[in-house]
């Protein structure tokens, strides 16, 4: 732990900057998040809508997932990422705050499917750097995720004003909230980064290059991909669990509260234990899986998340324990997968093509989720045990995909592994 902070304070540079100015964002998005599909579902949006709504966003994502790495390596990391940061998340925001009806929360999607190229964006300005320093970028994936999981902890300011107040008035009054935090967390982001050295070197390149040109070498792009096992493989595992946490994290609150009647102000709590979980993963148990390799952690972390999975869909009415055992054995399954999985696709990138290359993998993975949102919310409407039922069938596929994968790659252990991503 001392280490770890030690780091911190020794951190310099755009990485500094990207994480330190995280907690701004983190903070208030845990506020309201736990609510925010209760928070729909109040206004009059019904499931299949909800349902409709994620593949509406992820299909228009995949557009924005390929401009991404053309508008990142054009205008540079820094610039683009303050532009469509205030686009995908201030404006949306404000659209939310006073949503009335399903359209209203269709034209915030819309526009908060920008947010794809600002994914581009920013994680070229946090790691570029230091992609050379596997060690140093693993630790600061740690700090990155450590803020989101610190941020959950103020979760419970929501459920005690959800339990006194309306739902609606209350996360109404959140996401106004968060517009502030998260503008001011662009802005200051932008003040204190700076260009990085892939970024000047892009934008050099490109500076005489039309935006169909950058579009038709994407082309190229595929073929590296295509031809490398290892990003093929990271590739189908990081669309599987970017699914399945797509469907849990939508229709869990209303599951939960509707069908199994736990009270609406408890969704602040949840988070709060699974935070708490994931960092005593960190702190007492992550340093010392160093001795096994990555590939058996994850397989491990699956079937802990099948366990989990099947733990909810047997839990009686009412009861509350039920759920917190739920939280703390997903949480230990997210400790053990998403760290690996993040370094894994971190370290299998071009460097050279990071840009382009990550904004092939969010459109592919977009894409992909793209398909299920529609059909979750469809299953949701006949049974809401079901989208949790097709959560473990894509998990099972994943196990699939890294037992196949166990032939066809190598598999290294990194020095250090992060703590998963809220």
């Amino acid at each position: 732990m001392r280490e770890m902070f030690i780091f911190l304070k020794n951190l310099k540079g755009n990485a500094k900057a990207c994480v330190l100015t995280e907690p701004l964002w983190a903070v208030p998005f845990n506020l309201y998040w736990p609510f925010f599909t209760l928070y729909m579902f109040s206004l009059g949006v019904l499931d299949f809508q909800i349902g409709l709504l994620l593949t509406i966003e992820r299909l228009l994502q995949v557009v924005f997932a390929l401009l991404g790495g053309v508008i990142t390596d054009k205008f540079g990391r820094r610039l683009s990422t303050l532009i469509f940061d205030i686009m995908s998340w201030s404006i949306p925001m404000l659209i939310w705050t006073f949503s009335q009806n399903f359209w209203w929360f269709l034209a915030a999607s819309i526009v908060n499917s920008t947010r794809q190229v600002t994914t581009t964006s920013w994680e070229c300005l946090l790691v570029e750097d230091d992609a050379e320093n596997a060690d140093k970028l693993s630790k600061i994936f740690n700090w990155i995720h450590i803020s989101g999981q610190l941020a959950v902890f103020f979760a419970p300011i929501a459920g005690f004003f959800v339990a006194q107040y309306d739902l609606v008035t209350v996360v109404r009054v959140l996401l106004f909230i968060t517009f502030v935090s998260m503008t001011a967390k662009f802005v200051i982001l932008y003040i204190y980064s700076t260009e990085t050295k892939p970024g000047i070197i892009r934008m050099k390149e490109t500076k005489n290059t039309s935006f169909s040109q950058l579009l038709l070498g994407y082309g190229d792009v595929f073929k590296q991909i295509l031809r490398s096992w290892k990003m093929m493989r990271v590739l189908a595992l990081q669309g599987l669990i970017g699914t399945i946490i797509m469907i849990s994290s939508t229709f869990f609150a209303l599951y939960t509260t509707q069908n199994l009647g736990i009270p609406v102000h408890l969704m602040a709590y949840f988070p709060i234990l699974r935070a708490a979980v994931m960092l005593g993963f960190l702190f007492l148990i992550q340093q010392r899986l160093g001795m096994f390799k990555p590939r058996h952690i994850m397989f491990t972390g699956i079937l802990v998340f099948i366990a989990a999975n099947g733990i909810l869909l047997a839990a009686p009415i009412e009861s509350v324990v039920w759920i917190a055992v739920f939280t703390v054995i997903e949480a230990c399954a997210t400790a053990l997968l998403l760290p690996r999985l993040d370094t894994l696709a971190a370290n299998v990138i071009d460097p050279k093509e990071r840009a382009r290359i990550r904004s092939f993998f969010n459109a592919a993975i977009l894409a992909f989720m793209g398909l299920f949102g529609v059909l979750a919310g469809w299953f949701s409407e006949i049974n809401r045990r079901l989208p949790f039922i097709l959560n473990i069938v894509l998990f099972c596929l994943m196990l699939i995909v890294l037992v196949f994968g166990r032939k066809n790659a190598s598999d290294t252990k990194p020095p250090v592994t992060p703590v998963g991503s809220a």
